[in-house]
């Protein structure tokens, strides 16, 4: 049976700086529909950050860039065996992972409001540490150690 084939999404660009991918960082932190909340929790850690005296939008574009991994292991069955193999990563899917250990990262963190948890996550990321920089480098480590296995990629 063939795969279906999956038709590329063109996103909408967010209110305030007319940039997609930030838009799709606005819908990955919405929650049932609530997109202004969204849109306040994200420009609220925005400004949190420019309090900090840095640029919002640098801290922002670094921490996704940190945060996205080079490589994830696939699980693949080869002769009755399953071998994680690792494979390197598409860039659509390298943002989508980053954006989603950051927000991640930040939900479980408690006692702060939203914005001020997702403005320590992101600064965190930019610096190259915190729980999102912490999931990529478990992924590389995984990769890493299942390299063996690579020869089974396609």
């Amino acid at each position: 049976m063939r795969k279906k084939r999956v038709y590329k999404k063109y996103h909408t660009p967010d209110a305030l700086h007319n940039r997609v991918d930030l838009g799709r960082f606005i819908n990955y932190v919405m929650k049932d529909g609530k997109r202004s909340i969204a849109e306040r929790v994200v420009y609220g850690a925005f400004q949190k950050i420019e309090e900090g005296k840095q640029e919002p939008m640098q801290v922002f574009e670094k921490a996704i860039e940190n945060a996205s991994p080079m490589l994830e292991v696939v699980s693949k069955r080869v002769g009755g065996a399953n071998y994680q193999v690792p494979m390197e990563v598409r860039p659509e899917r390298k943002f989508m992972l980053a954006i989603r250990w950051i927000v991640g990262a930040a939900r479980s963190k408690k006692g702060k409001p939203m914005a001020e948890k997702l403005a320590e996550e992101l600064l965190a990321a930019a610096k190259n540490e915190g729980a999102a920089i912490k999931k990529k480098q478990d992924m590389h480590r995984m990769a890493e150690a299942n390299r063996a296995f690579a020869h089974f990629a396609r």
